[in-house]
C-alpha cells in the first residue's frame, strides 16, 4: 500500500492562510488610516468653514458697531439742531414780548390803579403802583387770571399811604408771563413809568 505525504500541502496551506491574513491585516489597516484621513479632512473643511463664517460675523459686527456710531452721533447732531431751533423759535416769539406785555397791562390795569415801577425778570414781572380802593386792586387781579399771556398773579402787599391827605394806597403786584419760556439775557432791569391810570381797553 502506497503512502502519501500531506505535510507539503498542508504548510503550503498554512502559509497560504498566513498570507491571505497578513493580506485582510494590511487592507484593513490601509482602509482604517484612509477613513481616518478622510474624517480628519471632512472636520478640518468644516472647522476651516465655521472660522470663516465666523471671521464674516465678526467683520459685520464690526460694520454694524460703526454704523451704530455714526447713527448716535447724527442723533446727538440732531439733537442739538432742535436744541437751536427751538432757541430760535423762542427767540422769534419773544421778539415783540415786551410790546404784548406793555399791552396786555395797559388792558389790563382798570381804571384808578396807577402804575410808578415796572420790572421784569425771566418771565416775572413786578408791578408796584397806588390804588384808589382795594375794589379796583380786585379787579386788576380778576383780568390778569384771565389774561392770555399773564398768569399767576400775587399781590405781595397793599398798605395806606403815607401821607393822610393821600388817598391812594401803595401795592405790590407778581404776575408771572406764560407761554414763553426764561431767557438768557432777556431780563429787563426797573423801569419806572409815569404815574398814569390804566383802563386802555
Amino acid at each position: 500500500m502506497a503512502y502519501i505525504n500531506l505535510l507539503p500541502w498542508r504548510d503550503a496551506a498554512r502559509k497560504e492562510r498566513q498570507k491571505q491574513y497578513l493580506t485582510i491585516l494590511t487592507a484593513t489597516a490601509i482602509c482604517s488610516f484612509l477613513l481616518v484621513f478622510l474624517i480628519n479632512v471632512v472636520y478640518d473643511t468644516r472647522i476651516e468653514g465655521q472660522l470663516q463664517r465666523n471671521q464674516y460675523l465678526i467683520n459685520e459686527i464690526a460694520v454694524l458697531d460703526q454704523r451704530i456710531k455714526d447713527i448716535d452721533t447724527l442723533k446727538e447732531t440732531k439733537k442739538n439742531l432742535q436744541q437751536r431751533m427751538s432757541l430760535i423759535t423762542q427767540l422769534q416769539g419773544s421778539r415783540n414780548l415786551g410790546t404784548q406785555i406793555m399791552d396786555e397791562i395797559a388792558s389790563s390795569v382798570p381804571a384808578g390803579v396807577y402804575l410808578t415801577e415796572l420790572e421784569k425778570k425771566g418771565t416775572s414781572l413786578l408791578l408796584v403802583g397806588k390804588s384808589e380802593s382795594n375794589n379796583r386792586l380786585s379787579n386788576l387781579l380778576r383780568e390778569a387770571e384771565e389774561s392770555e399771556l399773564l398768569s399767576e398773579p400775587y399781590l405781595e402787599f397793599i398798605e395806606a399811604g403815607k401821607d393822610s391827605v393821600s388817598l391812594l394806597s401803595n401795592f405790590k403786584m407778581h404776575l408771572t408771563v406764560k407761554g414763553y419760556e426764561a431767557i438768557q439775557g432777556a431780563d429787563t432791569p426797573t423801569t419806572p413809568a409815569k404815574p398814569a391810570s390804566g383802563g386802555a381797553r
